[in-house]
């Protein structure tokens, strides 16, 4: 049960954006900007990276629901998404991709985690400066969006079809235009 009353019958994220949509707005458009618009890392690596950092958190809804994302982005390989969150040195996804994940990861921990050995790691594996800050900003960004869900206690259902279905919605359309389905019309 949420720890304020928010929206019935919208789950994670959701309820608290409805219950707020001043703050809705901004925070999925840098969702949008992070993960969804054009950008040399795919939508698929950059869900992956939201997805690793949230299963860190254990984050229930935002692992399963970026996990889905991610999926439809890369074939409905539901599988690989298991694979990187449980070990990703191991899973089928690039060097560079493993490297950003190494520095997410230490995002995850705490900003000064990261090293410079960290980041040079992530540059001889190919990974630009703009893909190194992208991959620091999603990952401090699923640490609020996780904290948001979970210290509110949101809603957040164990059927996976529905995050599945969610997941396939958001990879084609975005954060913003799906949140316009549970926000007031401006």
């Amino acid at each position: 049960m949420p720890h304020i009353q928010l929206p019935e019958g919208l789950q994670g994220i959701r309820g608290p954006m409805a219950f707020r949509p001043e703050t809705a707005k901004p925070l999925n458009e840098l969702a949008e900007v992070l993960l969804h618009a054009p950008n040399s890392l795919t939508p698929g690596e950059r869900e992956l990276i939201a997805t690793y950092v949230s299963s860190l958190n254990d984050c229930y809804f935002c692992q399963t629901v970026h996990g889905a994302i991610a999926s439809a982005h890369l074939n409905d390989d539901e599988d690989l998404v298991r694979r990187v969150k449980a070990d990703f040195k191991h899973a089928d996804i690039s060097e560079k991709l493993k490297a950003l994940l190494v520095v997410a990861g230490k995002v995850q921990k705490g900003g000064k985690h990261v090293t410079a050995n960290d980041v040079e790691e992530a540059r001889r594996a190919g990974a630009s400066d703009v893909e190194i800050h992208d991959a620091v900003l999603i990952a401090a960004a699923f640490c609020m969006y996780n904290r948001y869900v979970d210290g509110l206690a949101t809603w957040q259902p164990k059927d996976e079809e529905l995050y599945r279905q969610r997941g396939k919605k958001t990879a084609k359309e975005g954060y913003v235009t799906m949140s316009k389905e549970y926000l007031p019309q401006q």
